[in-house]
């Protein structure tokens, strides 16, 4: 009897410990793992891919882990593994990327519905005011979205990377008339604000603009102090002449449709709900970083000059009004372009923004 009860106990714990390994087992196998291939054309100290890296990812690993039934893994194809900067929007449609951010600025007509903030310069510095506004317009006009649906993507959010556009050359220009036939690099979008202070547009992406000045192709470029200063500009572009030209939301988080329907709906709510999350981190760290970075620029060997409040003004005022150039436009494509731009402009109003001019008024 006393031999053979150690024995019934020893039998007992073996018992239990099979059934809980069959459990584990049985629990490890449901989890589902997920492959994702997020892609973008532009290198990682870029400020939106290093917080998708360092935030994005690890969040929604997280929340996964919370239920523990799905796993993503992820496949990162930054600087051209995949894509150019030009060739995300294709690239998420053709399915060669799963996920990606794209550069709106840099798309022209095919993006033209997310424009409102390059349509309205000279109104806000507020990237956090700007990405909140553009995600409401993208619940409340189904324009936005039906755009990307059409480019067989899943909108999931917008991002304001930058403070402000400001001007960073290579020669000193401390006013408009310093600006007069130099030749800039621009977006694409903002290269319509040169024109009226006499200065000349060259398009092309954000990573061509040190080399552009470098070689003499441009005398310059329009972008913001944090990627100035990621990017080494103060290097070839020295002076920068702080205009405040205004903060535009540049960046869509999208999925690819067909892949999006596959996915189960947990992680669909986990991916877009930290995608909110990204975004607003984004827009804080981008305001937080625009004062910082002008300080960082300066110990870089850079000059800033600041533009008188009544040339800032004139400039605002000497230019074409766009923004009613690109609502009468959406409007002709039955997108509600008035509408969007009066609500941008009303969000603005309410916020007290130092706007130049009504754009929606006038």
């Amino acid at each position: 009897m006393n031999h053979s009860m150690p024995r019934a106990s020893h039998l007992l714990k073996l018992a239990i410990a099979c059934s809980m390994l069959g459990t584990a087992g049985l629990t490890a196998h449901a989890q589902t793992t997920i492959n994702l291939t997020v892609v973008d054309g532009y290198p990682p100290k870029s400020l939106w891919i290093k917080e998708f890296i360092e935030f994005y990812i690890p969040e929604v690993d997280k929340r996964l882990a919370k239920t523990n039934k799905h796993k993503i893994r992820w496949n990162q194809a930054w600087a051209g593994q995949i894509v150019k900067p030009k060739g995300v929007l294709e690239g998420v449609q053709k399915g060669l990327g799963d996920m990606g951010i794209i550069t709106t600025a840099i798309y022209g007509d095919k993006m033209n519905v997310l424009a409102v903030g390059f349509a309205t310069p000279f109104v806000t510095n507020d990237p956090e005011l700007v990405s909140r506004t553009i995600d409401e317009l993208a619940d409340k006009f189904p324009a936005i979205k039906k755009t990307f649906a059409s480019y067989n993507q899943v909108y999931l959010t917008n991002a304001a990377v930058l403070d402000s556009y400001q001007v960073f050359t290579k020669p000193p220009v401390k006013n408009l008339a310093n600006l007069k036939g130099l030749k800039i690099s621009g977006a694409g979008f903002n290269l319509r604000y040169l024109e009226p202070a006499g200065a000349v547009g060259v398009s092309g992406p954000l990573t061509g603009y040190y080399n552009q000045v470098q070689t003499g192709v441009t005398d310059g470029a329009m972008l913001w102090p944090e990627a100035a200063v990621t990017f080494k500009m103060a290097e070839v572009a020295p002076n920068m002449l702080k205009a405040d030209i205004g903060s535009v939301s540049t960046k869509v988080l999208t999925v690819n449709a067909d892949y999006w329907a596959k996915l189960p709906d947990e992680v669909k709510t986990v991916l877009k709900e930290v995608a909110i999350e990204y975004r607003n981190l984004l827009s804080k760290t981008a305001n937080d970083k625009g004062a910082s970075s002008l300080a960082d620029y300066k110990k870089a060997g850079g000059s800033v000059h600041e533009l008188s409040k009544a040339e800032r003004t004139q400039w605002a005022n000497s230019l074409p009004n766009m923004a009613k150039e690109w609502a009468v436009g959406l409007d002709k494509d039955g997108m509600n372009g008035t509408d969007m731009l009066k609500h941008y402009m009303n969000v603005m109003r309410a916020a007290k923004q130092p706007i130049e001019r009504q754009w929606d008024q006038q």
